[in-house]
């Protein structure tokens, strides 16, 4: 059989296919003209049936359960005795806190930097006032009232700003919207995508000669916004030359002074935290202890504090002896289970780390808690990540985290509102936002056991935070590292990728193909044809069960043009439900940072029919545009947590700066059987997996933790 070069590609002297039709294993190192070029050939793909059944959106549900837990950490910031305290002498180089931020799910382009990486002048900042108390809006998920929106409607008119923004903006400000908005037209930009240009233009056209750059209520809508832009690219705080540097780019004119009305008006809070916590105080009192002074919006450092406060009530509040049933469980365990078991006996924070076969160590711990009678239950990220460790446990013990927090799955709540468990088991922990985890912990009763499991090559959230990561560095309970390597040629290029080699695996069974490409429609092109014809017809792989992974959303390769592609070959319509027909694949993002594969069954009055991990799902109209995209073509994150029979991973030449070391880890170990690489970035790959690691994130959770739980022998 011949090779068929794709279009404008050069037949190489070295091109060769086997009898199924794929190509042998290549050098990932290598260059396009080093390595093989794939067959092509292929019919039309079907898409797959939908089962359907309606049901209620799971929005309320979650939203519920998270008004709960934000109101006990409301409580919790109440007890604190001593306010937040503010100003102090700045020491040492603010961080180059921002890269290009990304919206991961929001489905934006990546943008420019916002954050630039500004020398810092030691200055001394002035107090805070006590912070006032605004009106906070309606929790996200919140569906507000058909009559405010009509009021928010009728005020973006008259500001010129798109009427179809009305559901967002009242979702966001809440009830009293429009009255917010002529009051402070700056608050737009409260709303997800919405710049500071167009809130500038929407201000202007509302105010008139009353608008301009000095104003207060623009200046503080600003430090919001870029605040909640560092939190899209994962800090839960800012120090605060960067953030005054970046209000400088936005034409604020006295950027200290507008961190200043923000925390007066309770829109944000300061920190002074000590550059090196374990220092002695200085003996002189007239020196002032070196310390980096940090703003943050109060939503995530209230959820940092209540972690920090939580993981340490877990640690501190266990007795030592174990008592006889966790002795129980650990005799029942055997090899690195055991190892696990016994850790858990002692300790009320575990952490577990390993890859994928190392799931089975706390499925096991699991099976051996029940059997001694614990109340125990594990969690994971995906319905997918669900449904492989219900096939080694009880299937009533398994569920996701969102599931569990809402209560659609899982134990149920005691009498004072704590989860009735005595060992809960988080797979995934990587995945794990700041917000997440304090839900999660303040959730947990007293004297249980909490293991955190993950793989620590992985990405990190799509939300703020950094979560797993700095407890693994902070040391603060047993840390239990998993022998069981993940089999196979996936499971040994995987594991060199973790350690920063990209290696080249022998593959009889044409588990790893690379397919070299030229440019970005070449690969779309490529892809196209793997994901509809050479997989299945090679490995007997449906296209149903082969995802697409690709750095980014937009581009001539991201997710928008790959699942165009996608969609015309394996399911053609006209889109008649608002760009979506019965049988497409979909991602549905119930809440920002989760993402659930599924199909479209139908759509009437109420909304979008789906089927998600095989329930039934109903999104309303509204909501359509901003939580359900075309599936064939995921981002990492968006894949992170699942795993598929096939995985074609597709870099294109414009995707070189988007790659990093957990990036192409995550990406490549979706793969259960096959993995395909459509390798267009030459030499920047092995360069990625050596040299990029995870861009840096702000928080505070290791030294809330170092100030609150004894380090770990």
């Amino acid at each position: 059989m011949s090779t068929e070069p794709g279009p404008g590609a050069k037949p190489e002297a070295d091109e060769g296919t086997t009898a199924g039709g794929t190509t042998e294993t290549g050098d990932l190192t290598a260059g396009p003209a080093a390595r093989s070029d794939t067959a092509t050939a292929g019919a039309d793909g079907g898409g797959g049936g939908a089962e359907g059944a309606v049901q209620q959106s799971e929005a309320e549900a979650e939203l519920a359960a998270q008004q709960v837990e934000r109101e006990r950490i409301e409580r919790r910031k109440a007890e604190k005795s001593a306010p937040i305290e503010s100003g102090a002498k700045l020491s040492g180089k603010a961080a180059d806190l921002l890269a290009a931020i990304r919206a991961v799910e929001s489905g934006e382009k990546p943008v420019a930097t916002v954050f630039a990486a500004p020398e810092p002048t030691p200055h001394r900042a002035a107090p805070a006032p006590e912070p006032v108390r605004r009106p906070q809006p309606a929790p996200a998920g919140a569906v507000p009232a058909t009559e405010t929106i009509a009021d928010v409607r009728r005020i973006l008119s008259d500001g010129g700003a798109p009427e179809s923004l009305a559901p967002q903006v009242a979702t966001a400000l809440g009830e009293g919207a429009e009255t917010l908005l002529r009051e402070d037209p700056w608050q737009l930009l409260r709303v997800t995508g919405v710049r500071p240009d167009q809130a500038d233009g929407f201000a202007r056209a509302l105010l008139g000669a009353e608008c301009g750059p000095d104003d207060e209520r623009r200046g503080r809508a600003v430090a919001g916004w870029l605040l909640e832009q560092a939190a899209v690219a994962g800090h839960t705080a800012l120090e605060m030359p960067a953030l005054t540097a970046a209000l400088a780019q936005r034409a604020v004119p006295d950027p200290e002074a507008v961190v200043q009305s923000a925390l007066a008006e309770g829109e944000a809070l300061v920190f002074r935290d000590p550059l090196d916590p374990g220092a002695p105080e200085p003996e002189d009192d007239e020196e002032e202890r070196p310390v980096r002074v940090l703003v943050a919006l109060e939503r995530y450092a209230l959820a940092e504090e209540s972690l920090a406060d939580g993981l340490a009530r877990l640690v501190n509040s266990l007795a030592k002896d174990a008592s006889e049933p966790w002795e129980a469980a650990a005799a029942a365990a055997s090899g690195g289970a055991a190892e696990l078991a016994r850790a858990v006996a002692g300790h009320g924070l575990v952490l577990h780390t390993g890859g994928e076969a190392a799931r089975a160590e706390p499925a096991a711990l699991l099976g051996a808690a029940r059997a001694a009678g614990l109340r125990a239950f594990a969690a994971t990220h995906t319905p997918d990540g669900s449904r492989r460790l219900a096939d080694g446990a009880e299937a009533e013990t398994v569920g996701t985290v969102a599931d569990l927090l809402a209560g659609a799955t899982g134990p149920g709540r005691d009498a004072d509102g704590a989860l009735a468990l005595d060992l809960l088991i988080v797979l995934d922990a990587p995945q794990l936002d700041v917000e997440g985890a304090a839900m999660l912990v303040e959730a947990l009763p007293d004297g249980a056991r909490l293991v955190l499991s993950g793989d620590p090559a992985a990405l990190w959230s799509a939300g703020p935070g950094r979560v797993f990561a700095d407890l693994l560095a902070a040391r603060v309970c047993p840390q239990i590292a998993s022998r069981t390597p993940d089999p196979g040629p996936l499971g040994e290029l995987v594991s060199g990728i973790g350690v920063g080699e990209l290696t080249q695996v022998e593959a009889p069974g044409k588990e790893v193909v690379i397919v070299p490409v030229r440019d970005a429609g070449e690969a779309v092109h490529r892809t196209v044809q793997l994901v509809a014809d050479s997989v299945p017809r090679a490995l007997g792989v449906p296209a149903e069960q082969t995802v697409v992974i690709t750095p980014g959303h937009g581009g001539a390769a991201g997710t928008r043009a790959l699942n165009t592609a996608l969609k015309e070959r394996l399911n053609p319509g006209p889109g008649r439900f608002g760009g979506f027909d019965p049988g497409d694949r979909i991602a549905y993002s119930p809440a920002p940072g989760r993402t659930v594969p599924g199909q479209v069954v139908d759509a009437d009055a109420d909304g979008l029919h789906l089927s998600c991990a095989g329930a039934p799902v109903v999104v309303p109209k509204e909501r359509v545009d901003q939580s359900v995209r075309h599936g064939w073509a995921l981002t990492a994150h968006q894949a992170a947590g699942s795993r598929w029979p096939a995985a074609v991973v597709v870099l294109p030449g414009d995707a070189v700066q988007s790659l990093s070391r957990p990036w192409v880890y995550t990406a490549f170990s979706r793969a259960e059987r096959h993995l395909s690489v459509v390798h267009g970035v030459e030499q920047a790959l092995p360069k990625a997996v050596a040299e990029t690691l995870p861009k840096p994130r702000t928080t505070r959770l290791p030294l809330l933790l170092k100030t609150q739980v004894p380090a770990a022998n």
